[in-house]
């Protein structure tokens, strides 16, 4: 193991050896005995940070205290507002404006196609490459 191993896992783990990875174990133990100094040092500052660590406690705060800051919170807005219904409407007269343009397309289209059935020429025009269409009676 390396130093900088050793250090890794004292930082991750913390000063009791006991802690570590069982796969780490054996070969701290032997870095430790081949530099007693260095692990001692490390061991002791993992040790410092243990020990802040397990006196640190989150602050309790009374039920009244708790209470009162919920109650002094804002209330959510609604979610209705004027941009929104701008939006809103802005998206509604968009597709009603669609809508009129294909009304107004399939009037033009059908006049045309109306006046354009009148003359037999164009009549037979249109049918071309409609063979599979089945025949109409001319009386219906």
């Amino acid at each position: 193991m390396t130093r900088e191993r050793f250090l890794e896992l004292a930082e991750a783990h913390g000063g009791s050896t006991a802690r570590w990875p069982a796969a780490e174990r054996e070969a701290a133990a032997a870095l430790m005995a081949a530099a007693p100094d260095f692990a001692r040092e490390a061991l002791a500052d993992a040790d410092r940070l243990d020990a802040v660590l397990d006196a640190w406690a989150p602050l309790s705060v009374p039920h009244g205290m708790r209470e009162a800051v919920i109650a002094a919170a804002p209330t959510a807005r609604s979610r209705w507002n004027l941009r929104t219904w701008l939006l809103g409407a802005g998206v509604g007269a968009g597709l009603a404006g669609a809508c009129a343009a294909g009304l107004v397309a399939g009037v033009a289209l059908s006049a045309n196609l109306s006046s354009a059935t009148d003359a037999p020429e164009a009549l037979s025009a249109a049918m071309i490459g409609y063979d599979d269409l089945p025949e109409t009676s001319e009386g219906a």
